[in-house]
C-alpha cells in the first residue's frame, strides 16, 4: 500500500505495536459491554421470583407465574429499547463524535439500572409497569454502547490484532452473563441463610418471605456499579483519530491526540489532508445509489446474519430456565421456596456460562486474527445448527433422568459455538467494513436488526415453547408448538445464518481505509466475498 501517501496518523495506528493503551481501551469499552450483558440477561434469573411474589393467588395449588403478556414484556422490553438506542446513538456517534455520545449512554445506563431496582407501586400492575418503563430506557442506553464500543475499538486498534481487540471488548458480554449468575447466587444464598423459608408444599405463604422482594431489586441495581466505576476513564479517552481526521476534518488535532497516546511524534499531514478534503467522491450519504453499489451487499450480510443469530441466541439465554425445568435439572416449583428457586436457576445458568458461554468468547479472541472472521462465523453457525438439531429431534430422550447430563453438555456446546462463532463476529465485522463517516450508523443498523431478531426470539419463544398439553404449560398460556418444535425452528434459523454468511466479506489483516475504499486507487488486491469460488475484486487504496 502506498504508505507515503497515507495520512501519517492513520498509518501510525495501523502499524502500532500492541501497548498499554490498547488494553486500557479494551477494559474501558469492555466494562460497558459487561454492564450491557448483565442488565439484559439477569432478568431471566428473576422472572420466576417475580411471578411468585406478585401473581400467587391465595389457596392456589402451585406458585404464581407471570402472565404471558407480562412475562414477554418484562423479558423483551429492554430489547426494544436496545434496538431504538442502537439506531439513535449509532447515528449520533457519526454526527457528534464517538466520545461525547459514549458518556451520554453510560450516564443513562447507570441511572436506569438504579431506577429498575426502585420500581414502585402498591400493586403487581404498578410494579411491573414501572419495571418495564425503566428497563426500556435501560435498554436504550445499552443500545448506544454497541455501535460506539465497536467503532471506538476498531478505530484505535492496529490492523494486525484489530479483530482480537474488538472481540475482547465483546467477550466482556460473557463475563457480564457470568456475573449475573454469581451475584444472584450470592444474594439468594444470603437471604435463604437468613430467613430459612420452607418449601411451597410445606407452607405456601411462609415460602415467600416479604424480604425476598429485595432480592430482584438488589440484583438489578448492581448493574449500575461497573458502569459507574469506568465513567472517569471513559471521559479521559481522546476522540478517535479516524473520526477527528476523516469526519471532523481536523487532521492536526488527530495527530496531536495520537502523539500523546502512542508517545511518538506524528505529522499533521496538512498538505495531504487539504488535497484529500477537496475530493467529493466519498461524500455520498447512506440512502444513496452509490452507497448501495459499494456497501449494499455488506450491509445485507451484516444485518441478516445478526438477525438470524439473535433469534436463536436470545431465545436460548432468556428461556434456558424453562428448558432446565422441563428436563428436570431444576426441581418442580412446589419443592422449592421462592429464594431457593432463584438460587437453582442462577446455578444452572452460571454453570452453562462458565463451561460454554465464556470460553467461546475467548476462543474467538484467540483465533479471529488467525482463522479470519468469515470462517469462524460459518463454523459457528454450522455447529450451532448441528447441536440444536441434536437436542431437538430426540427431545424426549433428553427428558429422561439418566440423559440429563448429556442434554446439558449439548446445550452448553450450542452456546460455545455461538460465541466462538457468529455472536462475536457479527459484532466485529460491521465495525470494519463501512466508511468512517457512516461506521457507527451502519454498525447501529446491523446491531438493531440483530435486536429485532432477539425480540422475535424473546416474544415468540415464550408463546411458541408452550406445550399442547395444558398440564405441561404455564397457567394462562395458550398452546404453542412445544419446546421440541421451537428448538427445531431455532436450528433452521442457524442454518439460514450459514447461507447469509456468504454475503459477509473477510476483513482480516487490512486497514480500515483499505477495506472501505475511502481513498484513491493505487493497486488491485483480491478480497474474497466467499461466493463459492467466485472472488469479488476490491481495490487496494490510498489517499492522494
Amino acid at each position: 500500500m502506498g504508505k507515503g501517501k497515507q495520512l501519517e496518523v492513520l498509518n501510525a495506528l495501523d502499524v502500532a505495536k500492541t501497548q498499554w493503551y490498547h488494553f486500557t481501551a479494551i477494559v474501558i469499552a469492555g466494562m460497558g459491554f459487561f454492564t450491557d450483558a448483565y442488565d439484559l440477561f439477569c432478568i431471566s434469573l428473576l422472572t420466576k421470583l417475580l411471578g411468585r411474589l406478585y401473581y400467587t393467588e391465595a389457596g392456589a395449588d402451585k406458585p404464581g407465574a407471570l402472565p404471558i403478556n407480562v412475562s414477554a414484556a418484562v423479558s423483551g422490553v429492554a430489547l426494544c429499547g436496545t434496538l431504538a438506542g442502537q439506531l439513535f446513538f449509532g447515528w449520533l456517534g457519526d454526527k457528534m463524535g464517538r466520545k461525547k455520545v459514549y458518556g451520554i449512554t453510560l450516564v443513562l445506563m447507570v441511572a436506569t439500572s438504579i431506577a429498575t431496582g426502585l420500581s414502585f407501586g402498591s400493586s403487581a400492575k404498578g410494579v411491573m409497569t414501572t419495571l418495564c418503563f425503566f428497563r426500556f430506557w435501560l435498554g436504550f442506553g445499552v443500545g448506544g454502547d454497541y455501535p460506539l464500543s465497536a467503532t471506538i475499538m476498531s478505530e484505535y486498534a492496529n490492523k494486525k490484532t484489530r479483530g482480537s481487540f474488538i472481540a475482547a471488548v465483546f467477550a466482556m458480554q460473557g463475563m457480564g452473563i457470568l456475573a449475573g449468575g454469581i451475584i444472584s447466587l450470592i444474594v439468594s444464598s444470603a437471604f435463604e441463610n437468613k430467613f430459612k423459608p420452607p418449601t411451597w408444599n410445606e407452607d405456601p405463604v411462609a415460602s415467600m418471605p416479604p424480604q425476598s422482594d429485595y432480592i430482584w431489586r438488589i440484583v438489578l441495581m448492581f448493574g449500575a456499579l461497573p458502569a459507574a466505576l469506568t465513567y472517569y476513564w471513559r471521559m479521559q479517552m481522546p476522540e478517535t483519530a479516524r473520526y477527528t481526521a476523516l469526519v471532523a476534518k481536523n487532521a492536526k488535532q488527530a495527530a496531536e491526540d495520537m502523539s500523546k497516546v502512542l508517545k511518538v511524534q506524528i505529522d499533521g499531514d496538512e498538505e495531504k489532508f487539504q488535497e484529500m478534503s477537496k475530493s467529493d467522491k466519498n461524500q455520498f450519504g447512506l440512502f444513496t445509489r452509490e452507497f448501495a453499489r459499494r456497501y449494499g451487499i455488506r450491509l445485507i450480510g451484516t444485518t441478516s446474519t445478526w438477525f438470524l443469530l439473535d433469534v436463536a441466541f436470545y431465545s436460548q439465554n432468556l428461556f434456558q430456565k424453562d428448558l432446565f425445568s422441563s428436563v428436570g435439572w431444576i426441581p418442580p416449583a412446589g419443592e422449592m421456596n421462592a429464594i431457593r428457586e432463584v438460587y437453582m436457576i442462577a446455578r444452572a445458568q452460571t454453570l452453562i456460562a462458565l463451561c460454554g458461554t465464556v470460553p467461546g468468547y475467548w476462543f474467538t479472541v484467540a483465533f479471529i486474527d488467525i482463522m479470519g472472521r468469515w470462517w469462524i462465523q460459518m463454523m459457528g453457525f454450522f455447529f450451532m445448527t448441528v447441536f440444536m438439531f441434536a437436542i431437538a429431534f430426540p427431545y424426549n430422550h433428553w427428558q429422561q433422568k439418566e440423559n440429563r447430563i448429556g442434554f446439558i453438555i449439548m446445550y452448553g456446546l450450542t452456546f460455545f459455538f455461538a460465541n466462538f462463532g457468529p455472536n462475536a463476529t457479527t459484532f466485529v465485522v460491521p465495525a470494519e467494513v463501512f466508511p468512517a463517516r457512516l461506521r457507527s450508523t451502519c454498525h447501529g443498523i446491523s446491531a438493531a436488526t440483530g435486536k429485532a431478531g432477539a425480540i422475535v426470539g424473546a416474544f415468540g419463544f415464550v408463546y411458541a415453547s408452550q406445550e399442547k398439553d395444558p398440564a405441561k404449560r404455564d397457567h394462562g398460556y395458550p398452546a404453542g408448538i412445544g419446546k421440541k418444535n421451537s428448538l427445531i425452528v431455532l436450528g433452521v434459523s442457524n442454518f439460514l445464518g450459514m447461507v447469509c454468511t456468504l454475503f459477509v466479506p473477510e476483513s482480516m489483516g487490512k486497514s480500515l481505509e483499505e477495506l472501505t475504499g475511502e481513498v484513491e486507487v493505487d493497486e488491485v488486491e483480491q478480497v474474497y466475498y466467499k461466493w463459492g469460488s467466485i472472488p469479488t475484486v476490491s481495490r487496494r487504496l490510498h489517499f492522494t
